[in-house]
């Protein structure tokens, strides 16, 4: 699975303290979200999709096998 939360993020031009406050979580854990490394929580990954204007299935992608 690929993730498109930074893109996303860096694509609106917002700064990831204001998103990591909006869904009550540290910088540090919003870049794990990023990165794959933590998969975001269903209700934050809503607030977050409502805030980037996208829906929740955009947050991620499947990588073709």
């Amino acid at each position: 699975m690929k993730c498109n939360i930074e893109k996303l993020i860096k694509d609106r031009g917002l700064k990831k303290k204001f998103i990591a406050e909006k869904i009550e979580v540290s910088v540090a854990q919003l870049r794990n979200y990023e990165t794959g490394h933590s998969l975001i929580p269903i209700d934050k990954a809503y607030i977050l999709a409502d805030i980037l204007g996208v829906k929740v299935d955009d947050l991620y992608e499947r990588e073709q096998k």
